[in-house]
């Protein structure tokens, strides 16, 4: 059993949740502390778009710095992840409900679908940690459908507002870790569905 992370090379992809990119640095930050060798990827919209919640520049640069890797934002870019043993698993964090309807559909058109699938078809660990307003809704059926996949691991996940937006899930990004080192032991933390 492995016991540590230090020394894993994961990749770790960012879709375009923006709202949840502070959080997401912070726990690749986090993941560098405990030794993880970290190789960057983001969507294209995750890559080139600035929004209200900070400006693209500045999340790249300190992903990069982070990191000290440029990041893989191309399908260019992307496509030797798989066949060049680039990585030993692959964590989406924040992963879209777009994201997560094109993985359980096969869907390979963003540098992240195309890296994270590639690892599926290697039967390496894909983790996932879901960001979407639609979770309880259109998307429960893709999340069904990627929890029978045997390499398919959740970051424990919660309803984030359901007064409000009764159908959003969202995953503890602080339970990353936890659920990676889980994961290359072939195994799902638990509780999936996290208690408030």
């Amino acid at each position: 059993m492995i016991q540590s992370l230090e020394g894993l090379r994961l990749g770790i992809s960012l879709c375009g949740s923006f709202c949840t990119f502070d959080s997401a640095i912070k726990m690749i930050e986090r993941f560098v502390e405990l030794g993880v060798d970290v190789y960057p990827i983001m969507s294209a919209n995750a890559y080139e778009i600035t929004t209200r919640f900070g400006r693209r520049e500045d999340f790249i640069e300190q992903i990069e710095n982070v990191t000290g890797k440029v990041i893989i934002h191309t399908i260019v870019g992307a496509e030797p992840v798989g066949p060049k043993n680039m990585v030993d698993a692959m964590l989406v964090a924040p992963c879209t409900g777009n994201t997560l309807s094109k993985l359980a559909n096969g869907i390979t058109d963003t540098p992240v679908t195309l890296a994270t699938k590639s690892l599926l078809r290697n039967a390496k660990p894909v983790i996932i940690a879901i960001s979407t307003n639609d979770g309880l809704g259109l998307n429960l059926k893709n999340i069904g459908t990627l929890m029978t996949n045997q390499s398919v691991y959740f970051v424990p996940f919660n309803q984030d507002n359901p007064v409000n937006k009764p159908y959003s899930l969202i995953a503890d990004l602080s339970l990353a870790p936890k659920t990676v080192l889980a994961a290359i032991n072939q195994k799902q933390l638990q509780p999936i569905i996290k208690n408030n």
